[in-house]
């Protein structure tokens, strides 16, 4: 089982627009780095799981739609909350899922599932980015990270 963590594209700051979408710039981001991840690299989800909030549905859409897999929002996937249910929900999942999500949640959650600590951060996201997780009989490997330039 493969699991990709997706760091939102760039936003609008809160005084552009409080709803935060992304700018421009962070649509072309997420689109390049998908269009590279879905045709050269093989990554392909079932489904898109995002948080919710603008800036994070607007990226899931643009996996969603290239991929042409179910975009869905979940609870547990805003930048403070606890990694430790996705930790749960992901042990038990057998398909490949896209998760698009913030920081430090997504730094958290890549931490819990490699190290078993969710405080050791080891992978450094970039807004637009990827990081690919694939579960082996040994845990968590890093299977990839793209970033978007």
């Amino acid at each position: 089982m493969h699991l990709y963590l997706a760091q939102h594209g760039q936003a609008k700051t809160e005084n552009e627009d409080p709803d935060r979408p992304l700018t421009e710039q962070g649509v072309d981001d997420v689109a390049r780095v998908a269009r590279h991840a879905v045709e050269q690299l093989g990554v392909r989800p079932t489904r898109v799981i995002h948080s919710g909030k603008t800036r994070a549905r607007q990226t899931a859409e643009i996996w969603g739609g290239l991929l042409d897999a179910d975009v869905e929002q979940a609870d547990g996937l805003s930048p403070n909350d606890d990694p430790t249910p996705w930790v749960e929900r992901i042990d038990v999942e057998a398909d490949d899922v896209l998760l698009v999500g913030h920081l430090p949640h997504l730094a958290a959650l890549a931490a819990a599932l490699l190290t078993g600590r969710s405080d050791h951060s080891l992978i450094s996201f970039r807004q637009a980015g990827l990081v690919g997780l694939e579960r082996t009989d040994q845990g968590w490997v890093v299977a990839m990270v793209l970033p978007p330039t």
